[in-house]
């Protein structure tokens, strides 16, 4: 991708954004433009920052690294890490990134409590909900979302913000939004159960549903191939 391609492409998925607020009835800074990066080279993200953008989703810890490394420049970048997290990469997660997206268990949470630097500011922390049911997909249940949150927030070096969600494909938007529907329920609720919170993310929303989410309250929106172009599966 040419960076005018990168260009057009990324200001094509901030106007698809700031078009859904608008029909959602929803202020424009309501939601945040995720740009997810995986796969794709530093100099690609280094012109997407050219451009504005400021956040970005890995979901590889090692590739996520070597990208971090070559952009070390660019100080006012936000990196959030998007997937699935694995115990034994916790510490590399929890001393470069910003934002976690996946926490489901409560050993992840912990480690990357104990393992977050004291220099920096607690990790921001999403926990992933299982809104579909999947077996394949990473995530807990709802009914054990009240438990685990207050166990994150009885953790010092963490902050609990929201919910994050990778719900089943489907088709047409009333069957996108029931998921949905379902994870903004599930925060309505922990914010009444841990009113001292600051739980205001609801990190959900890609190409596919992206009007879903953002009528459903999503306020981060996790954008890939819509910006960088198809996905290289060989770049790990």
């Amino acid at each position: 991708m040419t960076d005018t391609m990168l260009s057009e492409s990324l200001a094509s998925a901030r106007r698809r954004l700031t078009e859904a607020l608008a029909a959602a009835g929803r202020p424009a800074d309501a939601a945040r433009l995720l740009a997810v990066s995986k796969t794709k080279p530093a100099g690609m993200i280094r012109e997407a920052w050219r451009l504005g953008q400021r956040e970005f989703g890995e979901n590889y810890v090692q590739e996520a690294l070597e990208k971090q490394a070559e952009l070390a420049d660019l100080e006012d970048i936000v990196w959030h890490f998007i997937g699935p997290l694995q115990a034994n990469k916790t510490r590399a997660v929890a001393e470069h990134f910003d934002w976690v997206h996946s926490v489901d268990r409560e050993k992840v949470a912990r480690r990357l409590n104990d393992q977050r630097p004291e220099a920096l500011r607690p990790l921001e922390v999403c926990l992933q909900v299982n809104v579909s049911g999947e077996a394949s997909k990473a995530g807990i249940g709802f009914d054990e979302l009240e438990d685990l949150a207050g166990k994150v927030l009885a953790l010092p070096r963490l902050r609990l913000r929201g919910l994050m969600a990778i719900p089943a494909p489907a088709d047409g938007l009333a069957r996108q939004r029931e998921p949905l529907a379902r994870l903004r329920l599930a925060l309505d609720a922990l914010r009444r159960r841990f009113p001292e919170a600051p739980l205001d993310t609801l990190s959900m929303g890609m190409s596919d549903d992206l009007e879903a989410a953002v009528l459903e309250g999503a306020t981060l929106v996790r954008l890939g191939t819509a910006i960088f172009g198809t996905r290289d599966t060989s770049r790990r």
